[in-house]
């Protein structure tokens, strides 16, 4: 099947508009970067990232082992962890646990944390749709 985005008329505009508004409130880019990565990578949703050229994007090959890895900082940590709470959901209730909010607080404010909440959700949405859908691996830009 074709990516269910592009087959459902007018489903693809909203997904977008949604995506831009995430991005307008703050968080950098390449933290919502790291984020879809690793949220990418725990749902199987693979990407390649040949080209990949600055220094800064060269830290997406890392992101698997962020809890490791001492390239990221603080408050990319906070949103990392945040991003696998989220989805991995090992405990329904109790998903996020009160810490990983407490750490994100720290960097983020309601606004901007509530939109690495929902990039969060977006991207598992998506990658859900493209792993079913057995859509090929994409170019991470």
């Amino acid at each position: 099947m074709d990516n269910p985005s592009l087959v459902v008329p007018g489903a693809l505009q909203p997904l977008l508009d949604l995506t831009e508004v995430i991005g307008k409130v703050g968080v950098p880019q390449t933290t919502l970067d790291l984020v879809r990565l690793l949220v990418s990578e725990i749902n199987g949703r693979v990407y390649t990232l040949e080209d990949i050229a600055d220094k800064a994007d060269k830290r997406l090959a890392k992101v698997s082992d962020w809890r490791n890895q001492t390239v990221f900082d603080d408050a990319e940590r906070s949103a990392l962890a945040m991003a696998e709470a989220v989805t991995l959901m090992t405990d329904p209730v109790d998903m996020a646990p009160d810490e990983v909010w407490e750490e994100s607080a720290k960097y983020y404010n309601d606004e901007q944390l509530g939109a690495i909440v929902m990039h969060i959700g977006l991207v598992n949405f998506w990658n859900r749709v493209n792993v079913a859908t057995l859509q090929e691996p994409a170019a991470f830009r």
